[in-house]
């Protein structure tokens, strides 16, 4: 079932103009471009399996498209098999021509999403001290971004509805705009050409890391050409500094963009990630 994210269509930061969104599957990979309608689909499990937690899933994509399919509905049927509800956000695309504020509007997607979420909880047989993210590559950043810019909300909040995830999972997450180590291309996608030192130190979230941190479990393969691991080691690093409960897994070998399955080796990170979860209590009914 995919619902719109804002109430009435009325999305904040967004300039009207027709709707130019393209989906295209290729190598077995759905990408979903030029996106400015943002909907949020959700993945309810078997009442008898629903343990009252849920996930929001960010699908990566550079901050172009979104790869819907493998980092999204795929992982959605998954956590809907330990009893988790699932959304995958389909949000916005940073984009002059629909945004007045480019670089937010991602941001304002994932905290409508998790308020949304959060909102509806008895609705949905959700516990609303149990709403997590999850995100892939770019998408990681924007679950890291919601994890450690909850404080300002860019959305309409009437009901004063956190929008602070319970915790986070990223798998090989851009994390920081450190040109040694950064993905150049999510950075120019969402900040544009030439952004400001201060544009950069914001959006480099293990800059942004304190104790109100969401607890954090972290994938990422050493041989990831893409975006390097040490995205997820510094923000590790920043985690423990600050004292944030924190699990990070590195893969040998991998690459970038394996979504659930990493081919290179037979144990899935997943069963990782569930006895994470079911570790601090996310699983109990």
């Amino acid at each position: 079932m995919e619902i719109t994210l804002y109430p009435d269509n009325k999305i904040p930061n967004s300039i009207p103009g027709p709707d130019e969104e393209k989906s295209v599957t290729s190598d077995n990979i759905l990408r979903i471009s030029n996106i400015s309608r943002p909907t949020l689909t959700v993945f309810l499990p078997d009442a008898v399996k629903a343990n009252g937690t849920a996930v929001i899933i960010c699908p990566g994509g550079g901050y172009g498209i979104v790869a819907a399919s493998h980092e999204g509905y795929d992982v959605a049927k998954k956590f809907n098999e330990m009893g988790v509800a699932a959304f995958v956000l389909k949000y916005r695309m940073p984009n002059k021509k629909n945004q007045p504020a480019p670089s937010i509007a991602p941001l304002q997607d994932a905290q409508q999403a998790i308020i949304t979420v959060r909102k509806n909880a008895a609705k949905w047989n959700i516990n609303p001290q149990r709403i997590g993210i999850i995100g892939f590559s770019a998408g990681g950043h924007l679950a890291s971004t919601a994890g450690t810019h909850f404080s300002k909300v860019l959305v309409e909040d009437a009901g004063n509805i956190s929008a602070r995830p319970d915790f986070m999972l990223l798998i090989y997450p851009v994390i920081s705009a450190d040109i040694t180590i950064t993905h150049a291309g999510s950075y120019k996608n969402l900040l544009g050409e030439n952004p400001s030192k201060e544009e950069l130190d914001l959006y480099s979230n293990e800059k942004q890391v304190t104790d109100k941190t969401p607890p954090t479990f972290l994938v990422h393969a050493s041989d990831d050409n893409g975006v390097s691991p040490n995205n997820s080691i510094v923000f590790y690093q920043a985690l423990i500094k600050n004292k944030v409960p924190a699990e990070l897994h590195i893969y040998e070998r991998g690459g970038h963009g394996f979504g659930m399955y990493n081919k290179t080796t037979k144990e899935e990170w997943m069963d990782r990630a569930k006895n994470w979860m079911e570790s601090n209590g996310w699983l109990k009914k």
